[in-house]
């Protein structure tokens, strides 16, 4: 059985020496053989039968033949050895040299073979024929063998040499072709090559037998021939197909995986071992990518447009699923022409719906893990900024605090933007979300690359560091932090100086990243409050400790049992020094704590949903005082701080009004008092709700009034009826131009208004007559008295000063006198109303 590679016209540069090699060799044998025929020409009419049989027998054995596709080889299943055999066994070795070169040249010109092909196929045969030939001759074969030794021996002999010298020297020569390995070409279908060799001997030995009978009987043998040549021929290729199938089967099985970078470089591989491609390549379309290779490497993967254009022949396929889509094409790439069998195009056509089906999975899983991890991100990230959320946060914080005996110290850092709601008010949601985002991008380009930058909400964000080598790094390392933050942000042409606080906590020995997150927090307050811009948490000022969460156990019964007591200010008129109002002030009378301070327990009053009734209770207790008062003579309002959630609560109103008709007094002698940051709520809520206390009579308050840049804004939303100046300008007027400006712009804000102005802190007499001569009418500190009981209030104003009931100080004037004022003031300070001023 002889095999020919398909044409290839781009043959590999390798085959030429080869093939030049064995030209080589059968040129000298023919030049041998010429010489030994010219010696011993056939003469007789027998003889030239002979030669003319032996030349026919040649072509006819090249000629009927049966292409089979097995891996990357085409094997053409032909006769020539038993023709060769014959030939060399009935006529001398020349002779059939001759008649096999002959004989091919007839059938290259009859197939027009490619001239590399057609040198190798009769170089090759000449080469098997006088190998054959020649072995016969020295192991003394003569015909008709006269002996049996002859039959047994010789011709089996020369037979295995024809079958060795087939094999050495076409193997090599289609390995090189189908670029595969040599000893996987002699492996490959050896079983089946074999059982060929013993067929054909059979044949030939039984022609022999034949022929040395009777010589007339080798009429006999092309049929014969031919018979075993088809069922052998059908043996081979029910074989092939059903090695087909089999690779088939595992070409799809493999490309059962999900992911498709693995799908198309499986399709590339198993597509040119299926179809003996020189390469494949697959398009998509949809996705714009192409993938190229062979069955050993992926030679180019990437955009269709930049792949380099492959000569050759190509066969394509569109790639189409059960609805008949295209989602791509699958191109086979031969370097010389190919056609495909029938069974080829359809094992084609049904590898190509595979792959389609393939694709479409893995795309499909890939779209399912894309969602998925955007639904993860997204659960946690912040969708604004990108940053890690409070749930990262706490995650990768609880992960890292697991391993922090082995990787060092781990800190949090908790930033809070200071007056952002500020940016909000005055430039809007968009500007206040630009900033946002440009605080967040600053962040994460100054943290090292084990730390992590999160947004827990609003302005607010923490950086978690980890591995650090020391606890003091983490403040050196928060100092570059908000350093970073100070540069100012350009927002339409306009500059924005962002401020911040930060608290930092060292990871405690307990409570998990919970109760770090609270260190952290109670640090960034402790930094407001002192108004540095970071501060370390410390124990020693962690006022949100565990005995203050014991107060929330404590409060209903403080509730019930009327532990929460009322003292009273005064608020006094500031040129003639008597009491206008007053302003009641809460205090927690606990029966083991003593007096507790309103910052440890308003907060915690607040989230306990005991609100309604401790401010109730308050409420109950300041009107009572302003009843007592009344009584006795001093008609003055009493001031009541007002908690942000009340606001909230549409049942204030009537509750406030249902305690004054309790108590029989009428609305304005209660003033409720706003601090600035509850009123810029937008909530509809809180505007009914102070629309409704304005409307039935009770007067506003405006406290800490200039701390905040939304001053301005509130004024114009919430009608109020008194401004109250923040004790810090107060404090600071005596030493600062810019206090005192603020004072000054307040005090002619409120004339211009007809607002009541009240000064807290006021704490000496030259802070007294400064305000005084600035046009402030009234004001409350330790200069006249401190906070006090209700009774002892009405003591003190019976007693009076100087003789004087109602007053608490001497009149800076005395009555009659002509007043000097301050160029600035252009009418002298009204005497305030007595307003109903509710206690705080």
């Amino acid at each position: 059985m002889s095999r020919t590679q398909r044409s290839d016209n781009g043959t590999d540069q390798r085959l030429v020496p080869l093939i030049g090699l064995v030209a080589v060799c059968a040129g000298i044998v023919a030049i041998l053989s010429i010489l030994d025929f010219s010696a011993d020409a056939p003469t007789s009419v027998a003889q030239l039968a002979t030669v003319t049989a032996l030349v026919s027998m040649i072509t006819i054995s090249a000629t009927v033949k049966a292409p089979i596709r097995i891996g990357s080889t085409t094997q053409a299943i032909t006769w020539n050895e038993t023709a060769i055999v014959i030939g060399v066994a009935v006529a001398p070795t020349s002779w059939m040299v001759l008649c096999t070169g002959l004989g091919l040249i007839i059938v290259v010109r009859l197939l027009r073979l490619p001239l590399i092909k057609a040198v190798f196929t009769i170089s090759k045969n000449m080469l098997l024929a006088a190998a054959a030939g020649t072995t016969l001759t020295l192991l003394g074969w003569a015909w008709p063998p006269t002996e049996l030794h002859h039959m047994v021996v010789s011709l089996p002999a020369a037979y295995v040499v024809l079958v060795l010298l087939d094999e050495a020297i076409a193997i090599p020569v289609i390995a090189i072709a189908s670029r595969t390995r040599i000893l996987r070409q002699f492996t490959t279908n050896w079983d089946l090559r074999l059982v060929g060799y013993a067929v054909r001997f059979a044949v030939t030995v039984l022609t022999l037998v034949l022929l040395r009978a009777e010589t007339w009987l080798l009429v006999a043998v092309p049929p014969l021939a031919l018979s075993l040549h088809l069922a052998y021929s059908t043996r081979v290729r029910a074989r092939a197909e059903r090695q087909a199938w089999q690779r088939l089967a595992h070409t799809t099985d493999a490309l059962n995986v999900v992911d498709l970078d693995a799908v198309l470089h499986t399709a590339v591989a198993q597509a040119a071992n299926l179809f003996s491609a020189d390469e494949v390549e697959v398009e998509l379309e949809d996705v714009g990518r192409t993938v190229r290779g062979n069955s050993e490497t992926v030679t180019y993967d990437g955009s269709p447009d930049e792949a380099s254009t492959v000569s050759g022949t190509v066969i394509p396929i569109e790639l189409k699923g059960y609805d008949n889509t295209a989602i791509g094409l699958l191109r086979l790439r031969f370097h010389g022409p190919v056609k495909l069998s029938e069974r080829e195009q359809y094992t084609l056509r049904t590898f190509g719906s595979a792959l389609c089906t393939a694709v479409r999975n893995a795309t499909a899983y890939a779209e399912l893990n894309r969602v998925a991890e955007e639904h993860a991100h997204a659960a946690r990230h912040d969708a604004l900024t990108g940053l890690a959320n409070r749930r990262h946060l706490l995650d990768r914080g609880a992960e890292r605090l697991g391993r922090r005996r082995t990787e060092g110290v781990t800190a949090l850092l908790l930033i809070d933007l200071n007056h952002f709601k500020e940016v909000n008010d005055t430039l809007g949601h968009a500007a206040g979300d630009r900033v946002l985002t440009r605080v967040a991008e600053r962040l994460r380009a100054a943290v090292h690359a084990d730390d992590l930058v999160a947004r827990l909400g609003g302005d607010e964000f923490a950086v978690l560091f980890h591995a650090l080598p020391a606890p003091a790094v983490a403040a050196h390392r928060a100092e570059t932090l908000l350093g970073a933050l100070h540069e100012p942000i350009d927002l339409d042409g306009m500059r924005i100086s962002v401020e911040a606080s930060g608290g930092i906590a060292i990871a405690p020995n307990s409570g998990g990243m919970t109760e770090l997150l609270r260190r952290a927090d109670v640090a960034m307050y402790q930094a407001k409050r002192a108004g540095r811009r970071i501060a370390t948490y410390a124990p020693t000022r962690d006022t949100a400790d565990l005995g203050r969460l014991a107060l929330g156990g404590d409060l209903p019964r403080a509730v019930a049992e009327q532990e929460f007591t009322v003292n009273f200010q005064p608020i006094v008129d500031l040129g003639s020094g008597e009491v206008v109002a007053a302003e009641a002030l809460a205090r927690w009378r606990h029966p083991a704590r003593g007096t507790i301070d309103p910052l440890r327990f308003l907060e915690t009053v607040e989230r306990s949903g005991l609100l309604p009734a401790f401010a109730e209770a308050v409420l109950d207790q300041s009107l009572l005082a302003v009843r007592t008062w009344r009584e006795a003579g001093f008609d003055l309002p009493v001031a009541v701080n007002v908690s942000p959630r009340s606001l909230l609560d549409a049942r204030f109103p009537g509750s406030v009004l249902a305690r004054l008709r309790a108590h029989d007094l009428p609305p304005d002698r209660l003033v409720l008092e706003l601090t600035e940051t509850l009123t810029l709520s937008q909530l509809e809520v809180v505007d009914q709700v102070l629309g409704q206390l304005r409307d039935a009579g009770i007067r506003l308050a405006l406290d800490d009034f200039g701390t905040g840049y939304s001053s301005l804004s509130v004024l114009s939303r919430i009608p109020v009826h008194e401004l109250k100046i923040d004790r810090g300008f107060v404090t600071a007027m005596e030493t600062s131009a810019e206090a005192t400006a603020v004072i000054r712009s307040t005090v002619d804000l409120g004339r211009s208004l007809d607002l009541v102005v009240v000064a807290e802190g006021v704490e000496s007499e030259p802070q007294r007559r400064a305000l005084w001569e600035l046009g402030c009418t009234a004001g409350q500190g330790h200069l006249f008295a401190r906070p006090m009981a209700a009774a002892r209030l009405l003591s003190a104003l019976q007693q009076g000063a100087e003789g004087r009931p109602g007053t608490l100080a001497p009149a800076l004037h005395d009555s009659g006198a002509v007043v000097r004022l301050s160029p600035g003031r252009r009418s002298g300070p009204r005497r305030p109303e007595r307003l109903p001023h509710l206690p705080a």
